[in-house]
């Protein structure tokens, strides 16, 4: 009796993880994923930087080490940072803008299992014959199907699934952001993680598009014998690296806007100050986010545009370093004369400042067209990539982790251990990458997987390996954190840092309606204000009553399902030997997907309440043990 009440206790939470459509349980799923692909484009990374410790080193091969190098970007890009990224904003950006849900809460878990189906697909290429070998960035035609293995199949239908599932989940997230913030919340009054994220939804809905259709095309190119990127046949390889780079310009900002913001939100709790320059702030971020996509082809001034393009791409690239600067300032101005407290997510956020500028300063020099000529294609690209990837988003995620993680999972994380990774992590992280800056400006290129000896090379690349070595530390530290943390810290209020936003008025574990009646909001910090010129609790903008929830769904699992088993049959297109007949798998696949779209569509679902004496009941008992 006890094993079968276990079994039916064990089916029941791994069906209700499967079926929900709850914001918050969604950003760990998110949160879960992320951090696996992270720690599999990482080890990737750690095994590059062995294999160029020495020169004409053989720890991997050239074919080895061009798939590492293609998927460790993919990976780390597209389903590690993404992902991680969307995991915060899942769990706070609704209760920052003191909502229920999100707006569409069955296409925000679509979203997610889209991409984790897709991420699934794409890693499955190791046991196929070989990862995408072609770079992050699937060049044609060294992608096209006279050159690039069956990975790039993987690449192309695996990117697709999960940039659909980036897709509805920005589409989502502008719709809740519009439309449901809390009573008195102006946009004015948003808090500034709220803003970039919405920012970052609308440069998902109008980057990711074309690199659907750029991903569309190259998959006709590769198993249909379309012709638009060969060239001997009419088609144009140019064409690529321009659809490619304006998705991928504004993907750079897709990943680094959310940092800011929080940054933006960590800096003013632990200084104990209003952010500086709100407003300056907000339209930065706007003008940002418009600039992203001005200046997609400062990646391409060494194709042979013309010098007229070039000089007006390197004028807009250099004019977006001016909202940057500032956002720079104000963050200094927050701190300055403030109370400051440096913790573990202090640290990051502050030390996010001048890594990030230091990027900036290198990204201002590659936009001088004449220039880019000498570093393009070097490392000196590699270090500026990476101090604002790595120096910038990576930071903000660890320093966002600490803030928030007692509001996600009841209990602080162990700051000694904290404080140790952080100096680990951006101890190595500079012996990386500051490096290669210098190794780039004497001539190494990038994605070569061996040297020759006496280029003056040998030592900075054993440096930038140690480095790697001491971030790979820092990182096992903080899953050593993670684990010991939950086993000996002691459980967390529902404000643990006296925080400034919504989502720290709400108690925890948050409940599953996040609050019990919408709050009234009356300024820019409401938590903050109502703690100065209130009692230290929101307003209720509504009376306590019924509320109403969705229902969780299976749907969204089994339509990204669907994808993932007909995205595998249009690969066996180019399969050899196929033991099953590739238009049945994707006769399977489509069925799977558009049969549970038509089983969803009518279906009558209108949810559950949540009784008026229930809700009394939790808040009673949340009172009672607060």
């Amino acid at each position: 009796m006890v094993r079968e009440a276990t079994n039916t206790l064990q089916k029941s939470v791994l069906w209700d993880w499967l079926t929900t459509v709850d914001h918050k349980k969604l950003a760990v799923l998110y949160l879960i994923s992320g951090t696996l692909f992270f720690l599999k484009a990482g080890l990737m990374a750690v095994f590059m930087r062995i294999q160029l410790m020495f020169p004409m080193n053989d720890f991997l091969s050239g074919q080895t080490f061009n798939e590492f190098i293609t998927m460790h970007g993919t990976i780390m890009l597209f389903l590690a940072a993404t992902p991680l990224l969307f995991a915060f904003m899942n769990y706070i950006v609704p209760l920052q803008i003191g909502a229920r849900d999100v707006a569409f809460p069955f296409v925000n878990a679509l979203g997610f299992w889209l991409f984790f189906f897709g991420g699934l697909l794409v890693s499955l290429s190791w046991f196929f014959g070989g990862a995408p070998d072609a770079g992050w960035t699937s060049y044609v035609p060294l992608a096209s199907r006279d050159y690039g293995g069956l990975g790039i199949d993987f690449y192309v239908l695996g990117l697709q699934v999960s940039g659909i599932g980036t897709l509805v989940s920005g589409i989502n997230f502008i719709v809740t952001i519009i439309n449901m913030r809390a009573p008195g919340m102006t946009m004015m009054r948003m808090p500034l993680f709220c803003w970039t994220t919405l920012v970052t939804s609308i440069l998902i809905v109008f980057a990711f598009t074309p690199l659907a259709a750029g991903l569309a095309l190259l998959m006709l190119d590769r198993m249909f014998d379309g012709m638009f990127f060969i060239p001997g046949e009419g088609g144009n390889v140019v064409i690529w690296q321009h659809i490619f780079w304006i998705f991928g310009h504004p993907e750079v900002y897709i990943l680094v806007l959310p940092a800011f913001g929080m940054i933006s939100e960590i800096i003013p709790t632990f200084s104990k100050k209003r952010l500086f320059g709100y407003t300056a702030m907000v339209f930065a971020t706007l003008i940002i986010g418009f600039l992203g996509f001005m200046v997609w082809m400062h990646h391409m001034f060494t194709v042979g545009i013309g010098p007229i393009a070039n000089s007006v791409f390197a004028i807009a690239t250099m004019i977006i370093g001016i909202p940057t600067g500032i956002k720079i300032f104000n963050w200094l101005f927050t701190m300055w004369g403030g109370k400051l407290t440096f913790n573990t997510a202090m640290l990051c956020a502050s030390s996010f400042v001048p890594t990030f500028v230091l990027g900036g300063v290198t990204g201002v020099m590659l936009a001088m067209a004449p220039v880019d000529h000498l570093y393009h294609d070097t490392y000196f690209v590699v270090a500026h990539f990476h101090y604002i990837i790595l120096g910038g988003i990576v930071l903000g995620l660890i320093g966002a982790t600490f803030y928030w993680y007692p509001k996600m999972f009841g209990h602080k994380l162990n700051e000694t251990l904290g404080k140790i990774m952080f100096w680990m992590f951006y101890v190595g992280f500079h012996l990386t990458f500051f490096v290669q800056h210098i190794l780039g400006l004497i001539g190494m290129p990038r994605r070569v997987y061996t040297y020759l000896e006496d280029q003056g090379m040998d030592t900075m690349n054993m440096i930038s390996t140690i480095g790697a070595f001491v971030m790979s530390a820092a990182i096992i530290l903080l899953v050593i954190n993670i684990v010991y943390s939950a086993m000996k810290s002691p459980r967390e209020g529902g404000d643990p840092w006296d925080g400034r936003t919504l989502e720290w008025a709400t108690p925890t574990p948050v409940p599953e309606y996040n609050f019990a009646q919408t709050p009234q909001v009356r300024s820019l910090d409401p938590l903050f204000y109502e703690k100065i010129h209130g009692d230290g609790t929101m307003k209720p903008a509504e009376p306590i009553g019924d509320i109403h929830m969705p229902n969780g769904s299976i749907y969204p699992f089994t339509i990204s399902l669907g994808l993932f088993i007909a995205g595998f049959g249009f690969i066996m297109l180019n399969m050899e030997n196929a033991i099953i007949s590739p238009w049945i798998v994707i006769a399977v696949g489509g069925i799977i997907t558009f049969g549970s779209m038509a089983l969803h569509s009518v279906k009558e679902d209108h949810g559950y309440h949540i009784s008026k004496e229930t809700v009394e009941q939790m808040e009673k008992e949340v009172g009672t043990n607060g």
